[in-house]
């Protein structure tokens, strides 16, 4: 087990941001790990602060250079671990691509993740943020996962309902208050993601998006190759390629409202993109709200909105986390003053 030192992480997160770890170990099997937490260094490695994770850094926005240890999950491999007349039960590794995952889970014929294609970052990442596009959430194909408990080195293992999922959110995303609680924000290492796909097959297709592709093609029942490729071309068009535009992809999450909230603000706005939600409760979409103040094609910096899509922040040479988190902050000001709401950001910054 090798600990790197002064390593550069502009290639390891996706908004391209220049910074470096002061520490850097490479995990690419969960016995790695194990030998890292038992041996003498771990105490001298984490005294000052827990170790951050690094998946794929696609949701990730880096203000400075990084004093705690990080872990780089590279865990790899996939597999097909039991198939019955109700469905696949697939498994992946914690680095390995989400969209070259998705992509494989077709290729073998087990179709369920086609509506996730193209979100960038690794699939151990996918249960942090409960990723979700086109009408699926992560939760909607998620079986259970494994995991190592950072503090004690005890591998364990999650199911859905221990996951804690919501709107782009997860128990990894929070701290316990005290002893109560079931957070794990900074405490667990994902290593392997399972996914159940269920059979017989649905599309998932109530999307306007995607409604158009069906009008547009005359293709009325597509199959879970065609949603794949649809979604990969909508997804590109409206989204810089982080390879091409340093990016993070949605920035801030897209608010919900009540009834009455939403009514008062179509009174002001009626044009504001909004949908019902099974609760009762509105979803406002934050793109819309962002570019009614006026901010698409604008910046702060090096940093920037991107022309096509007011809900993505992009680098546009050069930026620091500090003009990214400027003009985030800048734009939840506007949001605030003109509708009364607080967009949250979805990246992890630190």
């Amino acid at each position: 087990m090798v600990v790197e030192n002064n390593v550069a992480l502009q290639p390891y997160n996706s908004f391209g941001i220049v910074a470096r770890a002061q520490r850097l170990v490479r995990v690419r099997q969960e016995a790695d790990l194990i030998e890292l937490m038992t041996s003498a260094n771990w105490p001298v490695l984490t005294r000052e602060a827990p170790p951050f994770v690094l998946g794929g850094g696609s949701n990730l926005v880096i203000t400075g250079d990084v004093k705690p240890l990080v872990i780089k999950m590279e865990i790899r491999g996939r597999r097909l671990i039991e198939e019955t007349d109700k469905g696949w039960l697939v498994e992946a590794g914690a680095g390995e691509s989400w969209h070259e995952t998705v992509r494989w889970t077709l290729e073998q014929g087990w179709p369920g993740l086609e509506n996730l294609a193209l979100i960038p970052g690794c699939v151990g990442a996918s249960p942090v943020q409960n990723i979700g596009a086109y009408g699926v959430e992560l939760q909607d194909r998620f079986s259970e996962l494994d995991a190592i408990d950072l503090q004690t080195g005890q591998a364990f293992t999650l199911n859905a309902a221990q996951c804690g999922f919501g709107y782009r959110d997860s128990v990894f995303k929070h701290t316990p208050a005290g002893d109560k609680g079931f957070g794990l924000a900074g405490r667990a290492a994902i290593t392997r993601v399972r996914f159940w796909l269920p059979k017989p097959w649905k599309p998932v297709l109530g999307y306007a998006d995607l409604e158009r592709k069906i009008a547009e093609t005359g293709i009325a029942h597509p199959d879970a190759q065609q949603i794949f490729d649809w979604i990969c071309a909508i997804r590109s068009a409206k989204l810089p390629d982080p390879a091409v535009i340093g990016n993070a992809g949605s920035f801030f999450k897209n608010p919900t409202v009540s009834e009455d909230q939403c009514a008062d603000i179509i009174a002001r706005d009626p044009k504001v993109v909004h949908y019902p939600m099974a609760d009762g409760s509105i979803k406002l979409a934050a793109g819309w709200l962002i570019d009614a103040c006026g901010w698409k094609g604008r910046g702060v910096g090096n940093a920037g909105v991107y022309e096509k899509q007011a809900l993505v922040l992009v680098n546009r040479g050069g930026a620091t986390g500090g003009e990214v988190m400027t003009l985030a902050k800048a734009i939840q000001t506007s949001v605030y003053e003109r509708f009364g709401i607080l967009l949250e950001p979805e990246p992890v910054v630190v």
